[in-house]
């Protein structure tokens, strides 16, 4: 029987076999898909959404259409609605959905997880096996604070499931040279986590009639940007900088002239033409015959692209090709209006690799200095370290593999940490869909409806998943499936015992886009 303990007083005892930790997205799908096992969601926060609540600026919006992230048995009420949806308007459906199928019950707010630590026996495992994920005794104690008091209270659970995700809680700070740091600076400094937590007026005071830096050029900073760019209008506002280090492509809309962009990596007959894991030799040799294709492809959107918009005007046009961007899921979707904001001076761009704090702003490597009042790093978030604050050793060692992708088997179990899951740490272009189907296939593991295999090939098929995302793009660091991601549900709907083809003709099979509905379950388990 699964038990609580705790420092000061007496707990009520826990009837749970399952734990989930996070509140977000993936969260909220693991704990839909397992509410059956009555399990305790703890989320740090007193409300869902994740990123989605805690790490949002008032422009920020999704970056696909809503019929591109939705539940498969819990539609957009206005899916047809082309605009982007708002964070605010995420927020509310997915508290739709918890009120829909009445998670909250199972939800812990205000509960943040300090410290896994792992009670277990795998003496009961044979050579090699993977184990039950539900062996009948507790094996993981969870210690958890609520509402920030002083006293941990501690849970056992047979199962965890991680859903924290890669983003928000612990900033990526770049290092500086000794007395060259923010230290040196007398203006403002802060990270875009410290920004998402401004209101609108606070952000806009903050903003208004300052010389701002943003540190970044991937989807926060060029939002960040973009807002500034709004708090500085007319003859007195001031412009803001972005120091570029590394460009990636960006996107107005998803159509590339005049066609639809799923047409180019979202259907079957796109993705044949990019390798996957486990492709027989016939396939190796056809991907190797259709490489001109892939780069052409890559060349007829680069194309678009730099028509139209001003990236050579404003030197942001990236040295490699817009599949690396894809590849890696890096592709950024570009605010309306941004490059006219730029035409009018109030943003301006610094590309620079190397660059340290003055007292009055920073300075660059070229010798060049900018003024700045205020500084932002959107330089991300150090996910595997949010991880090892709270999984004891010798598992944090094992989060990162030599290529520094988590090694995760089928984007949810790390083959050698026995009796947890990881959801949401593998990414492709709709993340709810991909830790939907993947709660799907962890609910029916475990279930027992079917057996993991041996932790040797489980550690072969992340590898070979691994190979292919390092000869698609030089950012293979990041756990990215985008351009294999039907094989990869293929596989898993294998597993399952679900049939991999999922559309109602063969025409639509091999023309069409794949997308959550898709993987609406029908077949009776």
């Amino acid at each position: 029987m699964p038990t609580t303990h705790q420092i000061n007083h007496q707990l009520p005892l826990v009837v749970s076999r399952i734990a989930i930790i996070g509140g977000g997205v993936s969260g909220l799908a693991a704990l839909k898909q397992l509410s059956h096992y009555n399990p305790i969601l703890f989320e740090a926060t007193d409300s869902i959404g994740g990123v989605w609540g805690s790490c949002s600026y008032s422009s920020t919006k999704l970056q696909s259409p809503r019929s591109d992230y939705e539940f498969t048995d819990f539609p957009w009420p206005n899916r047809d609605d082309p605009s982007f949806p708002s964070h605010l308007e995420i927020l509310n459906y997915l508290d739709s959905y918890v009120k829909h199928f009445d998670l909250r019950k199972y939800i812990k707010f205000s509960s943040k997880v300090v410290e896994l630590r792992f009670i277990g026996d795998r003496s009961g495992t044979g050579p090699g096996e993977y184990g039950s994920l539900l062996p009948g005794q507790s094996v993981w104690e969870v210690a958890v604070q609520h509402n920030e008091s002083e006293t941990i209270q501690r849970y056992t659970f047979e199962f965890v499931a991680v859903c924290i995700g890669k983003y928000g809680d612990i900033p990526k700070i770049p290092a500086f040279p000794h007395n060259k740091g923010p230290e040196m600076f007398k203006g403002q400094v802060m990270h875009t986590m410290d920004y998402c937590k401004l209101d609108k007026d606070s952000a806009s005071k903050l903003l208004k009639g300052k010389k701002v830096v943003v540190v970044g050029f991937k989807k926060s900073a060029i939002d960040l940007a973009m807002e500034s760019a709004q708090a500085n209008q007319g003859p007195e506002g001031q412009p803001c900088t972005m120091v570029v280090r590394t460009l990636h492509w960006t996107v107005p809309h998803y159509w590339v002239w005049g066609l639809p962009f799923f047409m180019f990596f979202s259907t079957r007959s796109s993705q044949f033409i990019h390798g996957t894991p486990n492709q027989s030799f016939l396939r190796t040799l056809l991907c190797l015959f259709l490489s001109p294709m892939r780069q052409a492809v890559s060349k007829f959107i680069e194309s678009y692209l730099l028509w139209k918009l001003p990236l050579i005007k404003y030197g942001l046009k990236p040295e490699h090709p817009f599949v690396e961007d894809y590849a890696s899921c890096q592709m950024a979707i570009m605010p309306e209006n941004f490059f006219d904001e730029a035409d009018k001076g109030k943003i301006v761009f610094k590309r620079a690799s190397k660059w340290w704090f003055s007292r009055e702003g920073i300075e660059f490597e070229d010798y060049t200095k900018i003024a700045a009042d205020v500084v932002i790093f959107a330089t991300g978030y150090d996910g595997k370290k949010k991880l090892k604050t709270i999984l004891p050793e010798p598992f944090q060692s094992l989060l990162e593999s030599t290529s520094g992708v988590m090694p995760l088997y089928r984007g949810t179990i790390h083959p050698l940490i026995p009796n947890m899951a990881f959801v949401g740490y593998i990414e492709s272009v709709s993340n709810l869909h991909t830790a939907e189907l993947r709660s799907m296939w962890l609910a029916r593991l475990v279930g027992e409806k079917f057996k993991l295999p041996s932790v040797e090939k489980m550690l072969e098929q992340v590898s070979k998943e691994i190979e292919v995302m390092k000869k698609s793009t030089r950012f293979y660091k990041r756990h990215c499936i985008s351009t294999f991601s039907i094989n990869h549900s293929d596989e898993i709907c294998e597993e399952m015992g679900w049939n991999s083809w999922r559309k109602k003709s063969w025409l639509a099979e091999a023309f069409s886009a794949y997308g959550s509905q898709d993987y609406e379950e029908h077949e009776i388990m």
